[in-house]
């Protein structure tokens, strides 16, 4: 492979300014901190942790306080030698604290937390693969921003050698050496070359802007990047990475997570035919006792209580019919995410093959190329060659630079497709 490095200027970094030139390490490093994306996968992690604490609070006593005024009239009394005597006071006055907790339910609330338990091992998996594709799209907006200033360059080279065709066809034709037709064929050519500059700067600067978004970097200042196409060569054992996938690809764990969840809401569906124990417990102070009944006085009341479900409308039963097709739902989920990352990595495989070929390829078409554009020029000088002949290899030796990049550019990009199919997260 062969290296090369890039830069263009100074970066300002988001809640940071370095002089240095932006490094793919440092810009994977600064699209997960500042990235929205990256900081909503944390956010909804942090969500399904809560959510775990949540469930675990059935297992606890819910202890609550009250206090309240009531105003009855009329009450029951009765009258004894024309003495009225009231069995209950027109104002009622309540305080308690009273603690309800869940004897015993047949462990629903251990498959709730199990479920939800589940639910943040998915969230963090979701973390993961939002980390990962962003990180594979900074790595692809740092080398596109790369390929495309190489690109810049030849095709810059190309304008100035057409340039020079061009200066010394005007002096040929001005001296009768050349026809009209040389002199516009030239012409032609270096207007075709300087349109291909332009659209290379155009998705440069488009490319920029994706970059400066990724990394959380000021969209106004201009970007200095350090950075080579000479990686270390990628493992190309199709079976070793397939068995990576099974045990490391972030789809396919999660799609296991998803069978897990499902077989705990089955089980929870299940569980839902089955009674519950609750026990209560309470202390306080009210009025209303005869004989004094204005007199505030201390009173406790405990109580165990069996909760036995009859009938709700076939709720629980479709619950469970649910529950159950989910579950097979999310069998086959796994079995297709299984597939998908062994297919996904012999695919990747054969395209980093393909591009490390065409790199040894190509790197032999601009030898070529270089050899037949300087004997075309020789031949021209000597008037053994004609316009088209010279502007034909001129034109080929760009095509060729750019053929070589391009093979190098999807080195780069096939090798960390390899990465992302075989289960690495793209940290670096």
């Amino acid at each position: 492979m062969i290296a090369v490095s890039f830069s263009a200027g100074e970066p300002l970094l988001a809640a940071e300014t370095s002089g240095a030139p932006l490094t793919l390490d440092e810009a994977l490093r600064m699209t997960r901190e500042h990235n929205p994306k990256a900081r909503q996968a944390l956010e909804e992690l942090n969500a399904a942790d809560a959510k775990v604490t949540e469930s675990r609070s059935a297992w606890f006593p819910q202890i609550s306080g009250k206090a309240g005024y009531t105003y009855l009239d009329p009450v029951s009394e009765m009258t004894f030698g024309g003495l009225a005597m009231k069995f209950m006071p027109n104002n009622n006055y309540n305080a308690r604290f009273t603690a309800e907790m869940m004897l015993y339910d047949f462990g629903r609330t251990a498959s709730t937390v199990d479920l939800a338990k589940a639910a943040r091992n998915s969230a963090r998996l979701r973390q993961d693969m939002t980390l990962r594709d962003l990180s594979l799209a900074t790595v692809q907006a740092f080398y596109s921003v790369l390929f495309l200033q190489e690109a810049v360059r030849v095709q810059q080279k190309e304008v100035a050698a057409l340039q020079t065709n061009l200066d010394h066809m005007q002096k040929r034709y001005d001296q009768g050496a050349a026809t009209r037709f040389d002199l516009l064929t030239t012409q032609v050519r270096l207007a075709g070359a300087a349109n291909r500059e332009i659209d290379y700067q155009n998705q440069l600067r488009n490319q920029e802007i994706t970059l400066r978004r990724l990394c959380g970097l000021d969209e106004k200042a201009p970007l200095s990047l350090k950075g080579s196409f000479d990686i270390t060569a990628a493992d190309m054992d199709a079976d070793k990475l397939a068995a990576s996938a099974l045990d490391h690809r972030p789809e396919v764990m999660l799609a296991r997570e998803n069978f897990k969840a499902a077989s705990y809401k089955k089980n929870l569906a299940t569980r839902e035919f089955l009674p519950k124990i609750v026990g209560s417990a309470s202390w306080g102070s009210t009025n209303g006792y005869v004989p004094d009944l204005d007199k505030m006085r201390t009173n406790v009341a405990v109580g165990v209580e069996l909760q036995v479900p009859i009938f709700d409308g076939f709720r629980k039963s479709a619950a469970l019919r649910e529950a159950t097709a989910m579950k097979r739902s999310a069998e086959q989920q796994q079995l297709d995410a299984e597939q998908v990352s062994q297919a996904e990595v012999r695919q990747s495989v054969n395209d980093l093959k393909s591009s490390a070929e065409k790199i040894q390829t190509t790197r032999l078409q601009v030898s070529q190329a270089d050899l037949a554009a300087k004997h075309a020029r020789i031949r021209y000088d000597n008037g053994l060659a004609t316009t088209l002949d010279l502007l034909d290899a001129e034109a080929a030796l760009a095509e060729a630079e750019l053929a070589n990049l391009q093979a190098r550019y999807e080195y780069v990009m096939n090798a960390y497709s390899v990465r992302r199919a075989a289960g690495d997260l793209i940290e670096r």
